[in-house]
């Protein structure tokens, strides 16, 4: 059942724009379950009579949903309900060796699956100048040779995020297998433990932004959806070891730590 609104054509009283209107009343019945997510919006004939309003007002109304990450619109095919299958990221456990074995393998692969979902990812291995931002973090040159080992990952076969790491070359040529184009069944910082690299520290940073347009089209971006851009650097107690810049979609994400003593968590049934 639609909510009850006069048709935004006839109302001339109101100053907000008559497109506004529109998107104002259909983003109230996404909110209130009317469409479930995946499914198609009425078309825009449907609209039109429905709003007695225009087809350029009706289109406007709908780009407003779109921006806003609510409707995903496709060349050809009716306006669609974005799906929100929101993927929790437990990004303070997430490479912690006392949580991983050598036997769990990668700490992504892990994460997915204990939420019970699907992982899939597909990466390359290139030597690659360092970034401005990553020399900084690993304390070498702008451009000095990195290698990078970038993976393009996947929850349930939908584009979830994209991971690119930065070795310093002196590392690489203490663990050759970084720059091997081959996945590393541990997981890296499980290899590099091995090997008596271990890292002891951390430090997180985040960041939203635009996507640019090479992360539109790797993550399948829509107008109006932010990335969240994560940049985790490595430390041994002598320096940094690594850089690793995370992007992921903003609408499909969500991000938390456990800090400190959490037993309090397991009397949750009991009260």
């Amino acid at each position: 059942m639609y909510l009850q609104a006069r048709p935004v054509g006839q109302d001339g009283s109101m100053t907000t724009p008559l497109y506004r209107r529109v998107a104002d009343i259909l983003r109230s019945e996404i909110s209130a379950g009317l469409y479930a997510p995946g499914t198609d919006l009425p078309s825009e004939r449907e609209l039109r009579e429905r709003f007695d309003a225009s087809r350029n007002t009706i289109r406007q109304g709908l780009q407003t949903l779109v921006a806003e990450g609510l409707v995903i619109s496709s060349q050809g095919r009716p306006y669609q309900i974005r799906k929100h299958e929101v993927f929790t990221l437990n990004a303070s456990r997430f490479e912690d060796l006392q949580w991983t074995t050598a036997e769990d393998g990668d700490s992504y692969d892990n994460e997915v699956l204990k939420a019970g979902r699907a992982p899939h990812q597909t990466f390359r291995v290139q030597m690659a100048p360092a970034p401005v931002e990553v020399a900084a973090r690993l304390w070498i040159e702008p451009g000095a040779t990195t290698v990078l080992r970038y993976c393009h990952r996947f929850v349930d076969e939908t584009p979830w995020s994209t991971q690119a790491t930065y070795y310093p070359k002196w590392l690489v040529d203490k663990c050759p297998r970084l720059a091997e184009p081959n996945d590393i069944a541990e997981g890296t910082t499980r290899y590099l433990a091995d090997r008596d690299i271990v890292q002891v520290g951390k430090v997180d940073e985040w960041e939203s932004r635009p996507p640019s347009p090479e992360e539109s089209r790797e993550l399948q971006i829509g107008s109006g959806v932010s990335v969240l851009v994560w940049t985790r650097t490595g430390y041994t107690t002598e320096r940094p070891v690594r850089c690793t810049v995370s992007t992921f979609r903003g609408d499909l994400n969500r991000v938390k730590y456990e800090i400190g003593d959490l037993s309090a968590l397991q009397q949750k049934d009991v009260h």
